[in-house]
């Protein structure tokens, strides 16, 4: 077995015994999601602070949160339609409002280009979730894209944690946008292609001929 192959067993034993527990204790899954997004109210706060290294372990603990609320539900089976969309808006509550602590930073700071820079971040986050959701309406699935959440989550922690938030804030910005638009070009081609089946006759071009030579 491999190093990192080890370190994910291990990770992935400790997960489970901490489900497990949870299990026992008979909490919600939906307050398990809620706490995590009450933690990263928290972390916010931190970084509307400049507190920039206890921001992003308080941001680690929350996502602990995030990792067990939906393998606490499948373990107690408590997996429900509307668990997931709850799960879906504290998340992006989470996000934002994390975004919005570093918007408060440097605002207080006066750095006029980074408030801007967040605000771009911001909507680059929306605009990924809003993508796939729509885009899901039309099309089977839309999971194609580097800046998926996690991704972001774990972009922010390595910022705050080794204070390079700007960095992370320029990767953000790029990757999240590339991401949104990889997303429109990725819709357009399987709606057009969905719909091209549609319109081609049922029987496909070799019935279509022979019942034309018939007719």
């Amino acid at each position: 077995m491999t190093i990192t192959r080890a370190i994910g067993a291990g990770c992935n034993s400790i997960i489970l015994l901490i489900v497990r527990g949870l299990a026992l204790s008979r909490i919600h899954p939906n307050m398990l999601t809620l706490i995590g997004l009450l933690i990263n109210v928290y972390a916010a706060v931190l970084l509307a602070r400049g507190e920039f290294l206890y921001g992003g372990l308080v941001v680690i603990g929350a996502g602990l949160f995030d990792m067990v609320d939906g393998r606490v539900a499948r373990h107690t089976n408590q997996v429900t339609r509307f668990g997931a969309f709850f799960d879906s808006v504290l998340d992006r509550y989470s996000d934002l409002g994390l975004l919005m602590g570093l918007l408060v930073y440097y605002a207080n700071i006066d750095r006029f280009f980074y408030v801007v820079l967040t605000a771009v971040v911001m909507t680059g986050s929306v605009m990924v979730s809003y993508t796939r959701s729509r885009a899901e309406n039309l099309i089977p699935t839309c999971k194609v894209g580097f800046a998926e959440r996690p991704e972001r989550v774990v972009l922010l922690i390595i910022g705050a944690l080794f204070d390079r938030m700007a960095p992370a804030l320029w990767m953000l910005a790029i990757l999240s946008n590339l991401t949104v638009i990889h997303r429109m070009l990725y819709t357009y081609q399987q709606a057009k292609a969905l719909e091209e089946a549609q319109l081609r006759p049922a029987g496909g071009p070799r019935e279509s001929a022979a019942a034309a030579r018939k007719g």
